[in-house]
């Protein structure tokens, strides 16, 4: 079969075509949605979808927002990942290099995930049209996944076996670099502890119990506990990170009788990632029994860590190579530098070369319940600036401009020529699975979290609602 003319084709497409598909990703932009709030972003991607002759089902985990939406019968089954959900209070202008949002303190698509779930969509119907012209036998399946920002949907919708029949899975995010490698990624949970005292007059202390202080000493025996978790490498660094949330009344002359505790958990493996959970649900349970308080854990979410694939990443690499980074222009380049002289950093601008092939280390992400499942591989295309970490509103800003769209181009000419390299070539696909199997021997996927936890629904409705006003979808 003739490769190239095939992924020749769909570049065509993907050019006459693509101004569709900015507009639904602008549309998202403008609109931002919270985890689990994503009605818009949901109708808009499964609308284009159904457009072009997919199936789709909705619901998987117990959540209005995620999908599947199929087409093809065939072998192998391709399986690409979509995210549209955004960040609390990453607003920001488009056109502005500075700090201005467009809703002081609303919620804005701070990590990009309005490019990446529209190029899910424009990607698969790409193949979708190249599977029609060209008679290819596979099957592509576009993952509708909420909530990705607090690593919540992914798990719950492997829970019900949805990710079990693919041969292989792929996706792609805008960062501040181009690169494809195989890399791993860090187990994480996050929980909230609630601890619960009695209240009682400032003057007369003895007669409370604290939750204040349970919530402390917790915190304290979380320092503790720190020196005694394997550090890991920089770029996934096992870590534990906490916050005191409600901590009881606002006037300090009142024993506080509520405070919550929320942590964010990061550990390199499983095994180590499991044995911190029972140790710090201990340290929770020591905190209220010396303070005389009681205290209710609440799991948000559970994921495991990644498991890479060299054989996927290295057909990616292939083609990122050859489509090269964005072309982006001075005018493009000037935008960023001004963003990162705002933030003190070098004006180094866009990041136009590509990173050296190779294992490697990110941060966590609940696309790692996809690599427990299939051999999965994930590529990093240039969007936002250097020197200034993610989540914020300079990438909010590059994901509503021209930057954007050029990033989610470059991203869909080097995810649907490579669903090529695959769907063309079962010995790739064969050499990926045998790859997953020797790296998984001895490990069986099951959901971290217990069969009876649901979906957090309405977590972020009361911020919608604040901002936005009330949505008939979610009423």
């Amino acid at each position: 079969m003739d490769t190239a003319a095939i992924k020749a084709y769909m570049n065509r497409w993907l050019e006459e075509n693509k101004q569709e598909f900015y507009a639904v990703a602008d549309e998202i932009w403008a609109n931002p949605e919270l985890g689990l709030e994503e009605y818009r972003a949901f109708g808009l991607i499964t609308g284009l979808l159904k457009k072009y002759g997919f199936q789709v089902e909705s619901g998987q985990g117990g959540m209005p927002t995620a999908f599947v939406a199929t087409y093809g019968t065939g072998r192998p089954v391709i399986g690409i990942n979509a995210e549209y959900d955004c960040l609390p209070g990453l607003s920001q202008k488009c056109d502005v290099s500075h700090p201005d949002p467009v809703q002081d303190g609303a919620p804005g698509q701070g990590c990009g995930h309005n490019l990446l779930g529209t190029a899910a969509a424009f990607s698969a119907i790409a193949l979708r049209h190249a599977i029609e012209k060209f008679g290819l036998g596979c099957t592509v399946k576009v993952l509708g996944s909420p909530y990705e920002e607090a690593s919540v949907g992914k798990a719950l919708i492997a829970r019900e076996g949805v990710y079990n029949d693919l041969d292989l899975i792929m996706d792609w995010h805008p960062w501040n670099y181009n690169r494809a490698d195989y890399d791993k990624c860090n187990s994480v949970f996050v929980m909230k502890f609630h601890f619960h005292g009695k209240a009682a007059h400032g003057a007369y202390p003895w007669e409370g119990k604290s939750a204040l202080d349970a919530g402390m000493l917790f915190g304290m025996s979380l320092e503790m506990l720190r020196e005694h978790i394997k550090p890991n490498g920089p770029d996934a660094a096992s870590t534990i990170n906490y916050t005191f949330q409600n901590c009881g009344p606002l006037f300090a002359n009142v024993v506080p009788d509520i405070t919550t505790v929320q942590l964010y958990g990061r550990f390199a493996d499983l095994e180590t990632s499991q044995d911190a959970f029972e140790r710090v649900k201990n340290c929770a349970q020591g905190a209220a029994l010396a303070t005389g308080t009681t205290v209710e854990p609440e799991l948000i979410t559970y994921t495991h860590n990644k498991i890479p694939n060299k054989v996927l990443a290295e057909v990616v690499r292939r083609n990122m190579e050859h489509y090269g980074s964005p072309a982006f222009t001075e005018e493009e380049q000037n935008f960023v530098k001004e963003m990162q002289t705002y933030m003190s950093v070098e004006p180094s601008g866009l990041d136009t070369s590509i990173q050296p092939f190779g294992p490697s280390e990110t941060i966590i992400c609940d696309t790692s319940e996809f690599s427990w499942n299939a051999p999965y591989v994930t590529f990093w295309v240039t969007m936002g600036p250097q020197g200034v970490g993610w989540h914020n509103w300079m990438v909010t800003a590059c994901a509503g401009n021209s930057i954007g769209k050029k990033t989610m181009d470059r991203a869909a000419q080097i995810m649907t020529s490579s669903f090529i390299d695959i769907a063309t070539s079962p010995e790739t696909v064969a050499l990926a699975r045998a790859e997953w199997k020797e790296r998984m021997a001895g490990r069986t996927y099951h959901c971290l979290m217990p069969d009876a936890h649901q979906a957090p629904l309405g977590i972020n409705r009361e911020t919608m609602e604040k901002y936005f006003g009330k949505c008939e979808n979610n009423a």
